[in-house]
């Protein structure tokens, strides 16, 4: 059982804007709801709540996205470092991701999945409804 969505507030360096709707998104962020460090994080599920300043709905429910205070808001592969930086647990894959050229390859494999991300969706809600 994931933990809800935290209230903002002034504890809440970093924020993690993601698309709820989605079961494989959902079940990943639920993982890191419950990892240590992760009540210092906001996570904001843009399927029921507005989308962060400067972008609309369609777009921030197109990609996953981050904001901190050193970086501002960041999306696709640098939202995921940026958001396993933030996490004592996950800080190791995050510094390995940040090493060049990781952060470009994983982004260009972010990107090549975008576009079958419903044919995963899809997928997932079968999945998880079977088990």
């Amino acid at each position: 059982m994931t933990k809800p969505d935290a209230a903002p507030g002034p504890d809440k360096a970093v924020t993690v804007y993601y698309d709820g709707s989605c079961p494989l998104c959902a079940r990943e962020i639920g993982l890191y709801k419950g990892s240590e460090g992760s009540e210092a994080i906001l996570f904001c599920d843009i399927s029921r709540n507005a989308p962060p300043e400067g972008l609309t709905r369609n777009q921030a429910m197109a990609r996953f996205h981050v904001a901190t205070p050193d970086q501002g808001l960041t999306s696709g592969a640098r939202a995921f470092i940026a958001l396993w930086l933030s996490l004592p647990r996950w800080r190791w894959l995050g510094k390995l991701a940040s090493l060049p050229p990781l952060p470009w390859i994983m982004e260009l494999a972010y990107r090549a999945v975008l576009p079958i991300r419903p044919a995963f969706q899809w997928l997932a809600r079968k999945a998880f409804r079977e088990t």
